[in-house]
């Protein structure tokens, strides 16, 4: 089983939770470009399971493997590149007594209606979050190529709950807040105020046996005006279909978003002027997209994540062999807010998507 995403870098993404190993196969990445292994694995940890008391217990390095695609360690050499990690630290015997019970709001239900009773549900099986770590692979090396042409991608939790860090400067959004996100990375806010609230309601959750969702935003500068393309090759038709690759992704807003909707025309819409010898917008509620195609001014989005549906609060689900109804408890190792280690998922999508984008030229 494997999912494949891009029109000119395709990206497709193999295995399970609790396989051996996952992966990544991928084509059309940029011959000949030299990345950094170091920081590709730093960026890897970010997302790994087992980082703090914040996310699952369960660990896993997560470094990649590269079977094809690579030279000399770190050289794309145009051929399909081939990834894969190495599992170390499965504990099937979590899921065997929930063989037949779905869990509520996983994929278990509908996989099983999908593709019968041999489906792989270990973990989430191939609709695990862990499939993210693939996705990292491929991400964190085009996060560093596209600095070679003069855009950065970053992200930070936008929220957790009710509690809200602040947003970005739509129209300011640069290096400097960048590089502020960079030197927090193990818990990536604005505003520190809010990212203590944050950590303590998360603590808070996993203390009574529950989970918690949340929203991240994130921003790509750099970017040349008259990207992407109208209609159904638009920028955010491109970026949503791999946001929503992330497990957890239930919602997504560009700019000003579903806030914009309750507005005015004369109040939303971004007047243009002159900066610096070029055409910029006084405000950026478009995100940075009009048409499908890019401003030249930053793009911002923001992603909303469920509360993880693995709680160890019991539960109601039936019984699918004896159609009887069964009280569930779940067992296992699970995030009590998926949102801090979604934050370099997005950025790794989000660089995808660019990149993709990019070899429209």
């Amino acid at each position: 089983m494997a999912t494949k995403y891009g029109k000119n870098i395709t990206v497709s993404v193999f295995g399970g939770s609790h396989d051996p190993e996952i992966g990544v196969v991928a084509t059309g990445l940029p011959k000949g470009f030299s990345f950094d292994p170091t920081e590709l694995l730093a960026f890897m940890k970010r997302r790994a399971p087992g980082q703090n008391s914040l996310s699952t217990p369960r660990k896993e390095a997560d470094i990649p493997e590269f079977l094809s695609g690579v030279k000399d360690g770190c050289v794309l050499d145009g051929s399909e590149l081939r990834a894969v990690i190495r599992s170390q630290n499965q504990r099937s015997s979590d899921y065997t007594a929930t063989s037949f019970v779905p869990r509520p709001s996983h994929a278990d239900f509908a996989a099983r209606m999908k593709y019968g009773e041999a489906v792989d549900l270990r973990g989430g099986g191939h609709f695990s979050g862990r499939l993210t770590a693939p996705l990292c692979v491929v991400g964190g090396i085009c996060l560093q190529y596209l600095r070679t042409r003069g855009i950065r991608v970053a992200a930070h939790i936008a929220s957790v709950g009710s509690v809200a860090d602040d947003r970005f400067d739509p129209v300011a959004v640069g290096d400097a807040d960048f590089d502020l996100l960079a030197s927090r990375s193990a818990f990536p806010v604005l505003n520190e105020g809010a990212g203590k609230e944050m950590r303590a309601l998360i603590e808070a959750v996993r203390a009574d046996g529950d989970s918690v969702g949340g929203t991240v935003e994130c921003a790509v500068i750099g970017l040349p005006a008259g990207l992407g393309e109208h209609m159904f090759d638009g920028i955010e038709n491109r970026l949503s279909a791999i946001v929503f690759g992330i497990s957890g992704v239930k919602g997504i807003e560009f700019g000003s978003g579903f806030d914009g909707s309750a507005r005015r025309g004369s109040e939303n819409n971004d007047g243009f002027c002159v900066k610096d010898g070029k055409i910029v917008t006084k405000t950026n509620n478009a995100g940075g997209i009009l048409g499908g195609m890019s401003t030249g001014m930053p793009l911002v989005f923001r992603a909303a994540m469920k509360p993880t549906p693995s709680i160890f609060r019991e539960q109601d689900s039936v019984d699918m062999i004896t159609m009887q109804p069964v009280k569930l408890k779940i067992q296992g190792r699970h995030d009590p807010c998926i949102v801090l280690r979604a934050v370099p998922v997005l950025e790794a999508v989000t660089a995808i998507a660019i990149c993709d984008l990019l070899s429209d030229e």
